[in-house]
């Protein structure tokens, strides 16, 4: 698609799919509740424990005699698990209970971080302990992420809204998160973060035990049987998922985009910006990246295009900005400035993307689907990010970051080219969800 008449119209896209419509403010509902806001919470504590235990694990297992590999072999333990068995996670939250099985999720993870902290505390550290505690941990994430996607549209009225206010909890967090572990592992030491983690599982869990989570509506359809095997209920989420273009047809583009831009991007502008403008600069471009995805954030709690995807797919061409700025070698004001338009575009499409597969998707597969979602999403991650070295050992690093920068606009182009996915319209603009 090419633009006809104005910026408002690239892409062919209308006035009305990237601005507000004041028809539909008026009638948007509110997105808090007593039960959204302990919802919010725990998301809020969840997204801050992502963050700081990173710098926890490497500090820990750097402080007791163990090297990088070690350290990237801890984190690969946590996140093999999770990306193998989300799938699964996903037909489980289906058949049970789902506000039960996220609360055991991190209650497993409150027993893990726990021992994680003792072993530190403790001076005894072994690798392969850790590299265990990683891999349950991976399984509880596993069984918990597919429930957030059903537990959203149950909680929240404004699904979109409610995405968005996630959306800004998350950024807040990675904005706050290394900062709060370094000085947590500065005045304390590496089983504190931990135990402060552990914590934060904890407040997640009571947040999740104190909500009431409304029963499904009368039209949502019936719940999965407990008579129908597991086989079953896999099989008939992937019928579900295959059976919308616009949802599988996002998923294989975005393995594109996992190889080409985000595999690449996030080694190659760490090691880019650090060797040439120092640790400082990097944390300045990251928190600009923070600062952006805010903004992304606040946007999409103003704004109600009626076909998402496209406005979403329009505001993800910003995220080559950044990429290309730091491979054409330019100042670290410009890379901030990159840094902050990606990350503009990238919440953006985030909420649009997570609140299509929330209301077009029927709520008794929901979570099954959004499984397929995570599980297609980070396949390829790996891939990108095991390539980004040596790719710019052979055509250096600044023009890897170019090609990213170049790629992102493709990924934006090829999923705008597709009808399915580019004139989606919202759930609630027509009578009955468009597949």
């Amino acid at each position: 698609m090419t633009g006809v008449s104005s910026k408002g119209e690239a892409y062919g896209a209308s006035a009305e799919d990237i601005g507000p419509r004041r028809a539909s403010e008026a009638a948007v509902p509110a997105v808090w509740s007593r039960d959204f806001a302990l919802f919010f919470v725990a998301r809020a504590v969840a997204a801050l424990g992502h963050t700081i235990l990173p710098v926890a694990l490497a500090a820990g297992l750097l402080e007791h005699g163990y090297g990088a590999g070690a350290v990237g072999l801890a984190m690969a333990s946590s996140a093999a698990s999770f990306a193998g068995l989300v799938v699964f996670g996903g037909v489980i939250a289906d058949r049970f209970d789902t506000r039960k099985v996220m609360i055991g999720a991190d209650v497993v993870r409150l027993g893990t971080q726990t021992l994680a902290a003792a072993l530190f505390f403790s001076g005894h550290v072994v690798l392969w302990q850790i590299c265990a505690i990683g891999f349950v941990n991976g399984v509880a994430g596993a069984l918990f992420q597919p429930g957030v996607a059903s537990t959203v549209p149950r909680l929240a009225a404004d699904v979109q809204g409610a995405n968005g206010a996630i959306r800004i909890a998350e950024a807040g967090a990675q904005l706050a998160g290394p900062a709060l572990a370094g000085l947590l592992v500065g005045f304390a030491s590496a089983g504190g973060v931990f135990a402060v983690d552990a914590a934060m599982y904890a407040v997640s869990a009571l947040c999740l035990l104190a909500l009431r989570l409304p029963p499904r509506a009368p039209d949502d359809g019936p719940a999965p049987r407990a008579a129908s095997t597991f086989r079953a209920d896999l099989a008939t989420g992937w019928r579900e998922f295959r059976g919308r273009t616009w949802l599988w047809g996002v998923i294989a583009i975005w393995g594109l985009y996992m190889i080409s831009v985000s595999g690449p991007t996030v080694p190659l502008v760490a090691t880019e910006v650090v060797q040439d403008h120092g640790p400082r600069a990097y944390g300045l471009v990251n928190s600009a990246l923070g600062a952006g995805t805010v903004v992304g954030g606040l946007l999409a709690l103003r704004l109600r295009p009626r076909r998402m995807l496209r406005a979403g797919s329009i505001a993800l061409v910003g995220f080559g900005a950044f990429p290309a700025a730091v491979g054409a070698g330019l100042g670290v004001p410009a890379m901030m400035a990159g840094a902050a338009v990606a990350g503009t575009g990238m919440a953006f499409w985030s909420v649009m993307w997570s609140t299509s597969i929330q209301t077009q998707v029927p709520p008794d597969a929901l979570n099954r689907i959004h499984a397929y979602d995570v599980a297609g999403s980070l396949a390829l991650m790996p891939v990108g990010q095991a390539l980004a070295g040596p790719s710019a050992g052979a055509l250096g690093a600044d023009h890897v970051l170019l090609v990213a920068g170049v790629m992102s606009l493709v990924v934006c182009g090829a999923l705008l080219s597709v009808p399915a996915i580019r004139d989606l319209v919202r759930a609630d603009a027509v009578a009955s969800p468009s597949r």
